[in-house]
């Protein structure tokens, strides 16, 4: 594959493709970045960073920014509604691990705002906002994407398109790639309160997954508020889910008290668990929620897309300033996909049959598992290990 048209296009400005194309200018390669909106979208459905994330950032500045915005959260609870916590995982105990020893929670809008506010300081890169991926041709000399924006037609040459425009990508569907998995019957509500559970809730941690049969919820606090997320029945309409009434329901679930909350965040959404059939076709690569979804319950999704292109921009450059060739680029989706399918997928989709498993005795061995795992020292600590990304990260060989 030869490089003629000296440019990387990417579809897609979210975290991963904004990344994306930050870590690519920084090495001195001009982008291209179109995104549909016009703006940060404020969206709060992945806050979570894991360690070896913010380690893998750090000589962007990147992770530094996410620390002075994010919260750092040291501890992670397994809880149930009735008998309260259950299980409580110290990630300080990673400290020999990673430069970065605790969950920093830190919502995506926030990465976004900070990275186009870098890409807006870096000479000729061409940032498209409002513009709609429509088409994609590729041959043997490059790429050609059609955009569309404000009713025009334009057409965008490249060497190479990396597709990280979401779980409905429109790359991986004009490339025809198949997107297998699953679509879970129910939705998921977000909502968010500045009441402080810590002042009701004294023994909990600023990450919490608590079961139950069936209001299983995830508790988390965010730099300004906390966010709730819970599993709303297939029956029930979204717009009924996003009411005051079943907001203040699921909120009240949480914690009773006497007064309504205050809801500053409200949010609801389906859940996927997916993965693409590859991540290449050619010169068109996909990343993040274009190639992979999960359920939320780990906080794996966001973590796993800046993987992806952390793996691939290094490709990529090492390709475009002649220091490796072509073939590197042929060890991605190698590296990305069986992570994928083995880790993300598999540790997601056990959280979740955690929190929500029905059969009284099933679940009460569930919780003495968790409770056994975390009071013995080595198997926490490779608990840790796996939840935190790290032992997938060094399977693969991003870390060692």
């Amino acid at each position: 594959m030869k490089r003629k048209h000296d440019r990387v296009i990417v579809a897609g400005g979210g975290p991963v493709g904004s990344v994306a194309a930050l870590l690519l200018a920084r090495a001195g390669i001009p982008v291209t970045m179109i995104e549909r909106a016009t703006d940060v979208v404020l969206d709060y459905r992945a806050s979570t960073f894991h360690p070896p994330t913010l380690d893998l950032l750090e000589a962007s500045g990147i992770a530094a920014a996410l620390v002075e915005m994010g919260l750092i959260c040291p501890t992670v609870q397994i809880r149930d509604r009735e008998i309260g916590k259950v299980a409580e995982f110290d990630v300080t105990r990673l400290k020999s691990e990673t430069r970065h020893p605790y969950r920093l929670q830190c919502e995506q809008f926030k990465l976004v705002g900070h990275v186009y506010r870098e890409l807006a300081k870096i000479p000729g890169i061409d940032l498209r906002f409002g513009h709609e991926v429509v088409a994609i041709d590729q041959d043997d000399d490059g790429v050609t994407v059609g955009a569309e924006h404000d009713g025009e037609r334009v057409a965008i040459r490249g060497d190479v398109v990396i597709g990280c425009d979401g779980g409905r990508s429109t790359v991986r569907k004009l490339m025809d790639i198949q997107f297998p998995g699953l679509t879970y019957p129910e939705h998921f509500l977000v909502a968010g309160t500045r009441f402080d559970f810590r002042a009701r809730m004294p023994d909990i941690a600023s990450v919490n997954y608590t079961a139950d049969p069936v209001r299983w919820f995830m508790l988390l606090q965010i730099p300004d508020m906390w966010r709730i997320l819970v599993p709303v029945a297939p029956e029930v309409s979204a717009d009924d889910a996003v009411s005051d009434e079943s907001l203040q329901s699921s909120l009240q679930n949480v914690c009773p008290r006497p007064d309504d909350y205050e809801i500053a965040v409200r949010a609801i959404y389906r859940v996927h668990q997916r993965v693409a059939d590859t991540y290449r076709r050619g010169r068109i690569f996909l990343a993040g929620d274009a190639a992979h979804l999960n359920n939320p319950l780990g906080g794996m999704g966001l973590n796993g897309g800046l993987h992806d292109v952390i793996s691939l921009t290094d490709r990529l450059i090492a390709w475009w300033h002649g220091k490796a060739d072509a073939a590197i680029l042929d060890g991605y989706e190698p590296q990305r996909r069986p992570e994928a399918v083995n880790a993300i997928h598999a540790i997601t989709a056990r959280n979740k049959k955690l929190l929500e498993e029905r059969d009284p005795e099933v679940r009460a061995r569930n919780l003495d598992e968790m409770r056994r795992t975390a009071a013995d020292p080595t198997r926490s600590y490779q608990y840790l290990l796996d939840s935190a990304m790290i032992s997938s990260l060094r399977r693969s060989g991003m870390i060692r």
